[in-house]
């Protein structure tokens, strides 16, 4: 199952269910990571290609990201290998969706993308043991970590760097599948076309379950929190005019124009 949310048109967003295989959108009466065992349908039908899809979920809280989490990404930056996942936050005004125009900063020129997976969550978690992360996730988008490298470099620490408005693209929907295997897909992005990043997510350090548990303990996840899981080696520079896109098997392609 894949849920979208997208723009009705009139200034309000819906949530939809696009059937498998096919472009037909199922509207939903309400937000399904609200009431994720209450999913009900309104009846409407609509098609794909006439409504605009938008980040599927705007966390009410938080979204929590995985630094150095991939062994390439951190010898191409010749850093030392952490001892324990590093975490850091992104505010929900980072967030946005298909299409939407990552706006690199004035303050920057030095930004790179960052491929990712993004876990969404849907019950609150606390403490959870490793074993029973399944329990709380709703589903896994793509997601794009964009990063001002001249600013992280300066600040010593990751906030600004990571945090502008639009530094989080999230989409292109939230699959839905309790089976997926995870840590074994192909995870890439480009730029203009022009393949970055090309790897698998096999290649994490610290897996999935490992990361729910882990940042639980460090803090409440509420239903509707993005997990984003750390990127593969590769990451590089974006400018005005381009577009770039990230990519994993199985969840779908999000793509988003730069601008100045």
């Amino acid at each position: 199952m894949r849920v979208v949310r997208f723009d009705k048109g009139d200034g309000t967003y819906g949530f939809g269910v696009l059937e498998d295989g096919s472009e037909r959108v199922m509207v939903l009466a309400d937000n399904p990571l609200y009431s994720p065992n209450k999913i009900q349908a309104t009846g409407q039908i609509l098609q794909l290609q006439d409504i605009r899809l938008v980040a599927p979920v705007i966390p009410a809280s938080k979204v929590v990201c995985v630094g150095k989490n991939y062994l390439e990404h951190i010898k191409e930056f010749g850093s030392e290998v952490p001892p324990a996942p590093i975490l850091f936050i992104k505010p929900n005004t980072s967030v946005i969706g298909p299409d939407a125009p990552i706006v690199l900063p004035k303050w920057s020129h030095e930004v790179h993308h960052e491929v990712e997976l993004g876990v969404v969550i849907k019950h609150p978690a606390k403490d959870i043991k490793p074993e029973d992360w399944k329990d709380y996730v709703f589903g896994y988008l793509v997601g794009n970590d964009v990063s001002a490298r001249d600013a992280q470099r300066a600040d010593k620490q990751w906030t600004r760097a990571k945090s502008f408005d639009t530094s989080c693209p999230l989409g292109p929907w939230i699959t839905v599948d309790p089976s997926l295997d995870v840590q074994n897909l192909r995870i890439r992005s480009s730029v203009d076309g022009e393949t970055r990043q090309d790897d698998t997510t096999a290649n994490m350090m610290h897996p999935v379950a490992e990361l729910v548990a882990y940042i639980s303990a460090a803090m409440t996840l509420l239903p509707g929190d993005v997990i984003l899981t750390g990127t593969p080696a590769g990451v590089g520079p974006i400018e005005d005019g381009q577009r770039v896109t990230c990519e994993i098997k199985g969840l779908g392609t999000l793509s988003n124009p730069v601008k100045r």
